[in-house]
C-alpha cells in the first residue's frame, strides 16, 4: 500500500457542532462518546461488497473490503487497516475488561477494538469495528468520491 500512501493532510475532522447535526445519535455516541452499537444491528456487519470504509468524522480511508472477513461476532471485522498509520491504539480497561481500543488517526473517533483471535492466515488480528463509525464507499464510486488513488487495492 506504500505506493498509495494516505496523506492525512487531505482529511480533517468536522467540528463537534457539525458532527452533532450530521451524525445520527448512535454514530455520535460511538465516535465521540466511545459507545458500542449492539451486535448484529450495524449496517456493515454482514456486508462484503467491494470498496473501502472511511471514518465518518473525517472521511479518512480506514479499512478495505479486501481485508474484511466473517467473524460471526455481530460487528464488521477486518484483519488490518488499509495502512497501519490510519489507526491509533489505546489500552481500554472499561467494562471490567482489558482491551485495545482502535481510534481513527485524523478524526480521533472511537472505532472499536482489536483482538488477537483473528484468522491466522490473515495475520491473527480481528479489528472489531462499529458500523456506526464508518461510511462505505463502493469500489465503482472511489474515483468520483475522491478516493481514486486507492483503486490499486483491488487490482
Amino acid at each position: 500500500m506504500d505506493s498509495n500512501k494516505i496523506n492525512k493532510d487531505l482529511y480533517k475532522r468536522k467540528d463537534v457542532e457539525t458532527l452533532k447535526k450530521e451524525l445520527s445519535p448512535i454514530e455520535y455516541a460511538v465516535t465521540m462518546e466511545d459507545a458500542t452499537e449492539s451486535p448484529y444491528t450495524g449496517e456493515y456487519w454482514n456486508s462484503f461488497e467491494e470498496g473501502i470504509y472511511v471514518d465518518i468524522t473525517s472521511g479518512e480511508p480506514l479499512f478495505s473490503s479486501k481485508d474484511k472477513f466473517n467473524s460471526s461476532c455481530g460487528w464488521p471485522s477486518f484483519s488490518k487497516p488499509i495502512e497501519k498509520d490510519v489507526t491509533k491504539y489505546y489500552k481500554d480497561t472499561s467494562h471490567l475488561m482489558e482491551r485495545i481500543e482502535v481510534r481513527s488517526r485524523v478524526g480521533d473517533a472511537h472505532l472499536g477494538h482489536v483482538f488477537e483471535d483473528g484468522p491466522l492466515e490473515l495475520g491473527g488480528l480481528r479489528y472489531c469495528i462499529n458500523s456506526a463509525a464508518l461510511k462505505f464507499i463502493k469500489k465503482e464510486d472511489l474515483e468520483k468520491e475522491g478516493y481514486g488513488y486507492l483503486l490499486s487495492i483491488f487490482e
